[in-house]
């Protein structure tokens, strides 16, 4: 990305904004292949334009490339930095290798070692594939032992088409393809939260912030989730690459979902206008019948609509892919967001809930 268009994205951004506080996100590819000079330019255009808002930045990374240099400039500026690992060696190894095949996980743990050197904070971004999904304790257990508080856990869904020239990933809008063999099953998703959510329930309330589950609780109290997938609506989520071009999510890194340029379009016309907006509301309208009729429709809204290639049980198009998985969830967790609910409601830590596990007062 080029300094003027640095400049000038910036400018929009913040000129957009209409609060007190603005939060830049900084994702790849990967975000530490561009030189340090490049955010420090940032955070000089973002004082810039800042106006006597705050200015906040987090940033995605894989970890292996981080310095002493880079640790010392995000602790410096307070930068949130997440990190993708996908759990123990044997699993993050299996997909997160480099251009040679050669595996990455000594090298993501070093980056660690030196963000809690330099005390930065940080957080974990971990996929969920066909094979971690399967070992959900020993999964899960990885992260509290390395001292990792706040975990984002993401299924990996992605169909293949293959065609002449080559494999690609399949659109959100296309209806062919196949399974990508490491993308995780609806019965192992359901799995896997369900099992993981039974020790954090019992042990780690309050301790360790699983992000699904924290939006989860938010949808049982009528609180906005915090996470676009699990919200009514979505398109708030936009990408711009790195030659202006502005896409309604980044899952739809799609032709048929560029909205523009920011050398032709302003970010308010293209994040605002008809077409972004009706992407949005689609999110809820488009839902199938068996989703509006859903108990539990309130708490995840379908949710991700790049998702949606399966059919109902009344064959119905539109259906997530990981309903079923979800379904169980929702159902498993249901009297146990009820007491926590109840706890809030009374204004009583969510934690209670643990005590209240231990002395056989909520019991499934």
């Amino acid at each position: 990305m080029s300094d003027a268009l640095l400049e000038r994205f910036i400018q929009e951004y913040m000129d957009s904004q209409t609060g007190p506080m603005v939060l830049f996100t900084w994702h790849g590819g990967e975000t530490l292949l561009q030189s340090l000079r490049f955010y420090q330019k940032a955070m000089e255009l973002q004082k810039k334009y800042a106006r006597g808002r705050v200015v906040d930045n987090c940033i995605q990374t894989n970890g292996t490339l981080l310095t002493d240099e880079w640790c010392r400039f995000f602790r410096e500026n307070n930068w949130l930095v997440g990190v993708s690992i996908d759990g123990p060696q044997r699993f993050h190894d299996a997909y997160r290798r480099d251009r040679q095949g050669q595996p990455s996980f000594a090298k993501v743990m070093q980056g660690i070692e030196l963000l809690n050197k330099h005390r930065v904070e940080w957080n974990a971004m971990a996929v969920v594939n066909s094979y971690n999904a399967e070992y959900p304790l020993e999964f899960y257990r990885f992260f509290k032992q390395i001292d990792c508080h706040y975990l984002q856990f993401t299924p990996i869904v992605e169909r293949i088409l293959e065609q002449p020239d080559g494999r690609h990933l399949a659109s959100p809008v296309q209806t062919e393809g196949h399974m990508a063999d490491f993308s995780v099953t609806p019965q192992q998703w359901g799995n896997f939260l369900c099992t993981l959510f039974d020790e954090w329930v019992r042990y780690d309330v309050g301790r360790y912030f699983v992000q699904i589950f924290d939006s989860t609780l938010a949808n049982w109290v009528g609180e906005p989730p915090g996470l676009c997938s699990m919200a009514r609506t979505c398109g708030h989520a936009g990408v711009m690459e790195f030659n202006g071009d502005v896409y309604a999510c980044d899952h739809y890194v799609f032709p048929e979902f560029k909205l523009g340029n920011i050398y032709q379009k302003t970010l308010v016309e293209m994040m605002y206008g008809a077409f972004q907006q009706k992407f949005g509301a689609d999110k809820f309208n488009s839902l199938p019948g068996q989703c509006k009729k859903c108990q539990y429709l309130f708490a995840c809204h379908g949710e991700c609509p790049k998702n949606r290639f399966a059919m109902t049980a009344d064959g119905e198009p539109g259906l997530n892919y990981l309903c079923q998985g979800y379904y169980r969830f929702f159902s498993h967790v249901a009297p146990y967001m009820e007491y926590m609910k109840r706890e809030l409601q009374a204004q009583r830590p969510p934690a209670n809930i643990m005590q209240a596990i231990r002395n056989h007062v909520l019991e499934k």
